[in-house]
């Protein structure tokens, strides 16, 4: 560990003497590839600095020790050297944390897809408040949505919808709600007063950024314009404005129809198209994690669950860490953070599991 560690404090000195290389100001490309690796490296050398101050502190506690007879002197030393020790081990398990191998796509969008499962009428209307829910989370962060297309019900249930969350980290922090998500609780419509269960499924996709390089054919895709359906705006069913792109080799369909402007519907298509490829693309590569890596649109069957919202009982019971935490109402008002920084730790032990097994 200590030999990459010193690795990591070269390599951040040489950022920094090319970021303060005049040539580097005239390249912007360059300039914002060096700040991005400074902005990697520079808590992993801050930390190390932390850990190598500290160990010299237990070096010297320890040798004052040796040579200290005063009883209330050794009393003392005895304390910060304790405390030193407490200290090293916190500052070793940030390092190990921030030694973990980084997921290239975690600070990009997301690209989320939602579809109401098992159900029927219940399904939709969940699905339509989970998209809130995402929504409202991403308002908390400061983040922008972008929404793609949407297709409601007549009671104002989604049968599905696929929109874009803009802002730095946002797949880092959004690509744990993949899944099957489960509702239990008793429907307006129900005058028994019987509990349901009723499904929708979350896809969530890193957007495809410029460096990253998607080849699609143009025979590949068979492009349909259409007018757009539902509610949208006076013009919006009476123009072809509406976009479906139908990707062959796949069978990936995508349908844009919130802008009125076709090429801008067109746009957001090619986009959703080339983040479900490289997705597929990235499931390919990574398929010995498929734990972590299996197909996030699964069949909305009940059975196939990733978390639970329980209305009756007040819960929302995550899984895959079997977390229940009983604040349904805050959670669907957006609050996911306690659910979301509970999962990262989980995934973060899993890792350093993994690593200490090599």
């Amino acid at each position: 560990m200590f030999e990459k560690l010193e690795d990591v404090q070269l390599r951040l000195e040489e950022v920094l003497n090319r970021l303060s290389d005049p040539d580097t100001a005239g390249d912007p490309a360059r300039l914002q590839s060096l700040m991005r690796e400074q902005a990697e490296l520079q808590p992993v050398a801050d930390t190390y600095a932390a850990y190598k101050k500290n160990e010299a502190a237990i070096s010297e506690s320890l040798e004052l020790l040796e040579s200290e007879n005063d009883p209330e002197m050794r009393e003392m030393l005895k304390e910060e050297l304790q405390s030193s020790r407490s200290q090293r081990s916190d500052l070793e398990q940030q390092l190990k944390l921030l030694l973990l191998p980084k997921d290239p796509n975690d600070e990009k969008n997301v690209i989320f897809e939602i579809r109401a499962g098992a159900g029927g009428e219940e399904a939709a209307l969940f699905a339509s408040e989970i998209y809130r829910m995402y929504m409202k989370y991403a308002d908390s962060r400061g983040w922008k949505t972008d929404l793609v297309n949407l297709e409601e019900t007549g009671l104002g249930g989604c049968k599905e919808c696929t929109f874009k969350i803009i802002g730095k980290g946002a797949y880092s922090r959004l690509k744990y709600e993949s899944g099957v998500h489960r509702v239990q609780r008793v429907p307006a419509t129900e005058s028994g007063g019987r509990i349901h269960t009723s499904t929708c499924t979350v896809a969530v996709m890193p957007e495809v950024t410029d460096d990253i390089s998607i080849e699609i054919p143009d025979k590949d895709v068979r492009i349909d314009v259409m007018r757009a359906s539902g509610n949208g705006g006076q013009c919006v069913n009476t123009t072809d404005s509406a976009v479906r792109l139908t990707h062959l080799p796949t069978g990936i369909v995508i349908y844009s129809q919130t802008e009125k402007s076709q090429l801008q519907n067109k746009a957001k298509a090619w986009a959703l198209l080339r983040a479900k490829l490289y997705f597929l693309e990235q499931q390919k590569r990574h398929d010995e994690e498929a734990e972590m890596r299996r197909s996030q649109i699964g069949t909305g069957d009940r059975s196939e669950k990733i978390r639970t919202y329980n209305f009756p009982q007040g819960r929302v019971t995550d899984h895959r860490i079997h977390l229940t935490l009983h604040q349904i109402d805050s959670i669907m008002d957006g609050n996911l953070d306690d659910l979301i920084d509970s999962l990262i730790a989980a995934d973060q032990a899993a890792k350093l599991a993994k690593l200490q097994e090599q």
